[in-house]
């Protein structure tokens, strides 16, 4: 395996030995060569090419058949290290929605000197539309997915929150699916925590935000922008796997003030709505007018109680950047609880002393646009030229409320699979948090990986990928332990089909590259839960 970067930890290796839970991974790779790994990597990469797992990049063309890389070396958390996160997320998320609940209501936090009255007021993501108004069951954040770091064995950071849309959990299912199919026997040798019932939790949860008195059993749909977004793929996914019409905004219509969907047998209410489609577009009538995406009058039939929305509309306060270094201090406020989980320190640009610090120490810090994403409008220092420090410190002085600036951490390494063998590579997790009647948290996540050498941007749109993500269960199964998998049948792709219509797709995949095509009825783990054929 090529050399550490001596700074980082080696979630892998510990002081030149291996840590517990990659144990067995780590035996498993010694035994395997990289001919075979490199193997399944093509193999891989031409089932996600046939099931579509693809996103776009605007600014390169909106390429619709590109591909996040996959590295098929799992990310490996002890059952210990998840449980700790679970919880330091469980408590986030409670803060961040009772943040909504009170700066959209009695503002409590900004008369206690807590929050500066305009980050909140004047901030672009604060809609006036909701003040006043609770939505169902008092949840603002049904969806989030919390961005963390880890710097340590003990040392977990929040990089980011994300409660407006968050995206990329369908790659997470995919990812495990994958690795299903092409290491059945590495997963013998495991016990791993199931995600494959996320579709299952998620319908639950936007179930229980119904209003009262549905007929015959909440009716749930996905809103999307259309196939034109970079998303796409995963709202038509999550539709597939919950059983849900998939929408754009003109197969929906409101009258007196109640949603309906067209349909072949005629209009049919609609009460909850999961939207993948951004706040100012929602509706033409409350946002912007000129939205042909939205749905006239949504707004209006959200606030009379008559249809649910996930996530509500103005999450988006919470997820501001310029806010983030304020979450610690939610806790404390509406919680009376210390924080489980810990914020990167943070240096708003707006503040003069912040400022001058910044723009004195470009080449150590990460520069952020306070409302920017995917790895866009954003500088680390230590890797730029003199050039992008320049041109970023006049930006900052040209609107400094705009950026932000934290330490360059040294993120942790895992074993990456690459062109030149198994090399430590740095990685971010995002879990996916559900709130409705309850929290639900499906353990693990996405782990997004920098696949370039020395890289710490792990954004798809910025050449990073993905790995699966595993959450192991106590101790490793007894030496040949399994379980077949014959009759299993799981959902791929977002088409429902059993596991022979993937077995086939296995099959010609494995002709297209020269294998054998494999055993039909491999074995597989008795606690990562099929779902279900529908």
């Amino acid at each position: 395996m090529a050399d550490r970067p001596a700074s980082a930890f080696d979630e892998m290796h510990a002081n030149g030995v291996i840590r517990p839970p990659y144990a067995e991974m780590a035996r498993f790779l010694e035994a395997t060569g990289q001919d075979a790994l490199d193997q399944k990597r093509r193999e891989a990469e031409v089932l996600f090419r046939r099931i579509g797992v693809t996103f776009a990049v605007y600014t390169e063309g909106g390429d619709p058949e590109r591909l996040i890389p996959f590295d098929v070396i799992p990310r490996i958390l002890s059952r210990e290290e998840w449980e700790r996160l679970s919880k330091g997320l469980e408590q986030r998320v409670r803060a961040l929605n009772a943040f909504l609940a009170d700066v959209y209501g009695p503002q409590e936090i900004i008369k206690a000197g807590r929050i500066p009255a305009e980050l909140v007021r004047e901030n672009e993501g604060f809609l006036p539309q909701m003040v006043g108004f609770t939505p169902p069951g008092g949840v603002y954040t049904v969806i989030s997915g919390i961005d963390l770091v880890r710097t340590g064995p003990d040392e977990f950071y929040v990089l980011e929150d994300n409660c407006r849309t968050p995206s990329g959990v369908s790659y997470m299912l995919e990812n495990r699916e994958a690795m299903l199919r092409l290491f059945p026997d590495v997963f013998t040798r495991h016990r791993i925590a199931p995600v494959s019932h996320y579709p299952e939790e998620l319908l639950e949860t936007l179930k229980s935000l119904a209003p009262p008195g549905c007929d015959g059993g909440p009716k749930v749909v996905v809103l999307t922008p259309g196939p034109y977004n970079s998303a796409y793929y995963e709202h038509s996914f999550l539709a597939d796997e919950m059983g849900v019409e998939l929408v754009e905004g003109a197969d929906l219509f409101v009258r007196d003030r109640v949603v309906y969907m067209r349909t072949t047998a005629g209009p049919q209410r609609v009460d909850v709505i999961y939207r993948r489609i951004d706040d100012e577009y929602l509706d033409p009538e409350a946002f912007r007018p000129d939205s042909a995406l939205g749905v006239p009058g949504l707004m209006a039939a959200y606030r009379a109680g008559n249809v649910a929305l996930a996530n509500a509309p103005g999450a988006g306060i919470a997820d501001d950047k310029a806010v983030y270094p304020y979450v610690p201090e939610m806790v404390r406020f509406y919680l009376n609880e210390e924080p489980i989980l810990s914020n990167v320190p943070t240096f708003m640009c707006e503040r003069e002393s912040d400022r001058d610090y910044v723009l004195a120490n470009l080449d150590k810090l990460v520069v952020k646009l306070a409302r920017g994403s995917g790895g866009y409008g954003m500088l680390v220092g230590p890797h730029a030229t003199e050039e992008q420090r320049a041109d970023f410190a006049q930006r900052i002085k040209a609107r400094p409320g705009d950026y932000i600036a934290q330490p360059t951490l040294a993120l942790s390494t895992v074993p990456t699979l690459c062109d030149s063998g198994i090399a430590p590579r740095h990685v971010d997790l995002r879990p996916f948090v559900l709130f409705g009647r309850t929290i639900r948290i499906v353990p693990g996540g996405l782990t997004r990986v920098a696949l370039r050498e020395g890289s710490l941007v792990v954004n798809s749109s910025q050449g990073g990928g993905t790995k699966d993500t595993w959450v192991l269960d106590d101790a490793p199964p007894a030496q040949g332990q399994s379980q077949s998998a014959a009759g299993m049948r799981q959902t791929m792709g977002g088409m429902s089909q059993g596991m022979g219509g993937m077995t086939q797709i296995m099959g010609d995949m494995s002709q297209s590259l020269g294998m054998p095509a494999p055993d039909p009825t491999p074995a597989a783990p008795a606690n990562d839960t099929p779902r279900g054929d529908r």
